[in-house]
């Protein structure tokens, strides 16, 4: 078994060092970031008491994102990608150097944390854009697949197992330091980022995106998501999904304590175990991908996401709904990493940037909406209705969105 390994291994054509200094540098910036997950929030609840102050500091450092998005993706498209995501890197390991800095003193105010919040927020999405456009340059098409799921499985580990507890018990030992060390984690990745080659060539249609201003570059990455049948669908159901799904995530706490009567502590391990699903999805999406194609992955995806919610909103013992969590995050996993890879292979070079930020508002665009209309929902009509409504919606979306998802592999530039 060893040996049939080893040649199947063989046939896999390396990813390159363009690629290993790019995920070096995203793997250390995850771990700094889920450190800042729990540092966070903690931080926020020292300055101030109040629950609309803390989160607060959430909505801070969302809001550039998708305010900003559009213009990033401009930008991305624009100006040399190497030197964005160095610049983005290396100004966000500044502000974080300052945030350490006045933490330390103790002069540091809520003010002062919300501008820092915010100015992360604004180079995570410079950053964020970057790296999806560099990536696609730095490897081959064809193995995009396996690029998007190494990077997949590092965000698991790093930023949603390993850093929040790192962060919360650096925290606990001195305040300073868990920001300290996210920004030298991003002056490292600012360092590893310098070292990529610049690997994409101009092209006519660069030389003229180059002359155009910014609005119009924005708007004719916006008409090429429209006019492309699969990117369409793709920024469709990713608003859909995020509009229904976030919604009933939104209630998350309120969903396990009053319906599942757990604990803090079984809310903790009930939230785990998305992403330990997460991870074992990563290592399944190769094998998925192979099999049955990018296609089936996300058409298939669709009904189990519907079915999620409907098994949840059923579901009344704690293990019963860990368990569906668990599958949860197999497939959101493996349908993320599936649908980005679409997503990049449909884009042609010069285009990646604003593909990539058009996606990127309507993700975010479904979830800023999606956590306020469940709230509202949960609050007025009832604790499971958001689950039932993302069941229904997300099912009646893999109806519409059927035939096109099935296309998506049949056109690639």
């Amino acid at each position: 078994m060893s040996l049939l390994r080893r040649a199947r291994r063989r046939h896999l054509p390396p990813l390159g060092p363009d690629f290993t200094r790019l995920w070096s540098a995203s793997a250390i910036t995850n771990l700094g970031d889920g450190a800042l997950l729990a540092a966070g929030p903690l931080l926020a609840a020292c300055l101030s008491s109040s629950a609309v102050a803390v989160s607060a500091a959430v909505v801070v450092q969302q809001l550039p994102k998708l305010l900003f998005a559009l213009f990033a993706g401009a930008l991305v498209d624009r100006l040399p990608r190497r030197a964005v995501l160095v610049a983005a890197n290396l100004a966000r390991s500044a502000v974080l150097g300052v945030l350490a800095l006045t933490v330390l003193t103790g002069d540091v105010h809520r003010g002062l944390f919300y501008s820092a919040l915010f100015l992360m927020g604004v180079g995570e999405s410079l950053a964020d854009t970057a790296y999806g456009a560099i990536l696609v340059c730095a490897v081959d098409r064809a193995s995009l697949g396996r690029a998007n799921t190494r990077l997949a499985l590092t965000f698991s580990l790093n930023n949603q197992l390993l850093g929040p507890p790192l962060g919360a018990l650096a925290f606990a030992v001195l305040w300073a330091l868990p920001f300290a060390f996210d920004a030298m984690a991003f002056a490292l990745a600012g360092l590893l980022t310098a070292r990529i080659s610049q690997v994409s060539t101009p092209t006519p249609e660069t030389e003229e995106v180059e002359q155009a201003t910014l609005r119009a570059q924005i708007t004719r990455g916006l008409v090429f998501v429209w006019t492309t049948p699969g990117l369409r669908t793709l920024c469709g159901c990713i608003l859909v999904m995020n509009l229904t799904g976030v919604g009933a995530f939104a209630i998350w706490v309120l969903y396990a304590r009053e319906h599942l009567g757990l604990s803090d502590t079984g809310f903790g391990f009930f939230i785990s175990a998305g992403a330990v699903g997460g991870i074992a999805g990563s290592w399944m999406y190769g094998w998925l991908e192979q099999r049955v194609g990018r296609g089936w992955i996300l058409r298939v995806g669709l009904l189990v996401e519907s079915g999620t919610y409907a098994a949840l909103a059923l579901a009344t013992d704690g293990v019963v709904a860990g368990g569906i969590m668990g599958l949860f995050g197999v497939h959101t996993m493996v349908w993320g990493i599936a649908a980005t890879t679409v997503r990049q292979r449909l884009t042609p070079d010069h285009l990646l940037g604003r593909v990539g930020s058009a996606y990127m508002v309507a993700d975010l665009g479904g979830v800023a909406l999606g956590a306020l209309a469940g709230g509202f929902l949960a609050e007025y009509v009832g604790l499971l209705v958001p689950f039932w409504i993302a069941a229904g919606a997300v099912g009646l979306l893999a109806v519409v969105a059927w035939p096109s998802l099935g296309r998506t592999e049949q056109t690639t530039v």
